[in-house]
């Protein structure tokens, strides 16, 4: 088609220079898609770059241990997508004797492998004829042909992929693929999209009628949930202290952190005093409790909003799982307990 074209013609003299653009290696391009998965470039290559030299192959990453893989994921967020990445990797090692799946159905039965995903392998790896639809492309879409379904919803979700089908090229779907993204990208942006520079503004229809600034559409958010979290950081005899794992089914599993008192509202220096989690955690009548940052710090996550408190308990009085200093940095933490030791120590 004429768009696909035009898209692939601006590509290749535009595109950026990105390391996984340099092969077609499936687990390659897989790993650089779950990177930049709600993730910018300059972010996402530095943990690519990482992640490549630390893992260079599907094996590398299958036989590392999940601390391993998660404290090289630190900072990076939605830890999800890195246990699901470890999962997959150990899967395809040991049930497919390491051969990477070649197509876009059996890519899609990979844990943390959804239809975005599965198309970008597809197409750039095996050439198969599966368009992809992300942030960028749902942009230039509903720019290009001023589609005013909203892009969240069950009806855009579908409409959209049909779209993008329609218009892929048959020869080249992987470069097609990734010019439309890259379209989105540097050019039809959110804001202040550069539309001089733009290979298709001459049959857009969302600017022929003025409407760029009004698309893409999106059905109102989910109402962000506020949750107080009290971390408390046991200082004992100011050489070690206690780190817990995160086991439930919530953000930063298996992620480490401080003993954690959660309330739905702040807490008062003698409720953490006399709080039952204090009293399990360390028996010591003379122990010293301080706050250490008088206003919260604020965290915003998906359709959440954390608000910490890091309470400094001095103690003499050991534990059996106490960690040393020196050692904490060995563990994979969230970004948050990861500033606060920056400061702290």
């Amino acid at each position: 088609m004429i768009i696909s074209n035009l898209l692939i013609s601006w590509y290749l003299a535009n595109k950026r220079e990105l390391p996984w653009r340099q092969t077609k290696d499936p687990y390659t391009i897989w790993l650089s898609e779950v990177i930049l998965q709600q993730t910018r470039i300059a972010q996402g290559t530095a943990y690519f770059i990482r992640f490549t030299k630390e893992f260079p192959t599907v094996f590398d990453l299958a036989t590392a241990n999940e601390d391993e893989v998660l404290k090289l994921w630190q900072g990076l967020g939605y830890y999800s997508r890195a246990r699901n990445l470890h999962y997959t990797a150990k899967y395809i090692v040991n049930e497919l004797n390491g051969v990477f799946p070649n197509s876009y159905k059996s890519l899609k039965k990979m844990k943390g492998i959804g239809d975005y995903t599965a198309s970008a392998i597809a197409s750039i790896c095996f050439n198969e004829v599966q368009a992809v639809v992300d942030g960028n492309v749902y942009r230039v879409l509903s720019r290009y042909f001023n589609v005013k379904t909203a892009i969240n919803s069950s009806r855009g979700i579908k409409e959209f992929k049909e779209i993008a089908q329609n218009i892929i090229s048959k020869e080249n779907p992987g470069l097609h693929n990734e010019a439309i993204m890259e379209l989105g990208a540097l050019i039809c942006t959110p804001k202040n999209p550069n539309c001089g520079a733009c290979p298709l503004s001459g049959s857009c229809l969302a600017l022929k009628k003025n409407k760029i600034d009004s698309l893409p559409l999106k059905l109102k958010k989910t109402k962000i949930r506020t949750r107080y979290f009290n971390f408390l950081v046991v200082n004992i005899n100011n050489q070690s202290t206690i780190l817990e794992q995160r086991k439930e089914n919530d953000i930063w599993k298996h992620l480490y952190q401080f003993p954690l008192v959660e309330s739905n509202e702040e807490l008062s220096h003698e409720s953490i005093l006399t709080s039952d989690n204090l009293e399990k955690l360390i028996q010591d009548k003379s122990l010293q409790l301080k706050l250490f940052n008088q206003n919260n710090i604020v965290h915003i996550l998906t359709h959440q909003k954390i608000l910490a408190k890091f309470w400094i308990i001095n103690t003499k009085s050991d534990h059996k799982n106490a960690v040393e200093w020196n050692n904490v940095s060995n563990f994979a933490v969230p970004v948050i307990i990861s500033n606060f030791l920056e400061k702290f120590r």
